[in-house]
Formats: C-alpha cells, sequence, structure tokens
C-alpha cells in the first residue's frame, strides 16, 4: 500500500508564500500537485518526474508555483508565491508509475488533501 500525505497547508495573505511539502511511501515515482476550489474541478498545477529533470506546470500557476524534490527524502514540495485569493482550495499531491503531466486518471496514488486560504 503506498501512502502520500501533504503537509504544509493554511492561511496565507494574499501577495504572501506558502510551501507545501508531500511525502509519498515506497518507491520512487512521478508527482503531480493538484487543486480543487468549492463548487469547481479538480486541476493540475504541477508535475516532476521521477528523477526531478523534468517539471510541468498549467497556465494559471507558472511563473508564481515552483515544483521540486528532494529523493533522499522521498519528498516533492510546492513553492507558492504571490498568492492570490483564487487559489484558495483543498491542494492534493499524487503519484504516478508513468507520467507528471495533466493526466489526472493517469495518477495512481492520492494524498487526502490539505486546504489553502488566502485572505484578501
Amino acid at each position: 500500500q503506498v501512502h502520500v500525505r501533504e503537509s504544509g497547508g493554511g492561511l496565507v495573505q494574499a501577495g504572501g508564500s506558502l510551501r507545501l511539502s508531500c511525502v509519498a511511501s515506497g518507491r520512487t515515482y512521478h508527482m503531480g500537485w493538484f487543486r480543487q476550489a468549492s463548487g469547481k474541478e479538480r486541476e493540475f498545477l504541477a508535475g516532476i518526474s521521477a528523477s526531478g529533470g523534468q517539471t510541468s506546470y498549467a497556465d494559471s500557476v507558472k511563473g508564481r508555483f515552483t515544483i521540486s524534490r528532494d529523493n533522499a527524502k522521498n519528498s516533492v514540495s510546492l513553492q507558492m508565491d504571490s498568492a492570490q485569493p483564487d487559489d484558495t482550495a483543498v491542494y492534493s499531491c499524487a503519484a504516478s508509475k508513468v507520467t507528471w503531466r495533466s493526466y489526472q486518471h493517469l495518477y495512481d496514488y492520492w494524498g487526502q488533501g490539505i486546504q489553502v486560504t488566502v485572505s484578501s
């Protein structure tokens, strides 16, 4: 059983920064970050290959969010800068055997998600 767990969520003021972390048990997977705002569909934010050499970003967060990983710690981070109220959502981390891109159905293991709230 693979366990995926997110941490680092909370409240941040508009224009501020927040760093989310995710740990996945077992082997090294390709990883992705997603979010789901209230009343909206879940959307892909960023992904990183198992080696860390390739990344992918949604246009909505490109230039503001940065994904990185530390394979020695089996962890993946999402640095959120210039936070906006529209970034308020439940953020989830997921692990995939085959992709680090936006194809949600190709992610095998999901965390429970953490709340991020950006106040104006």
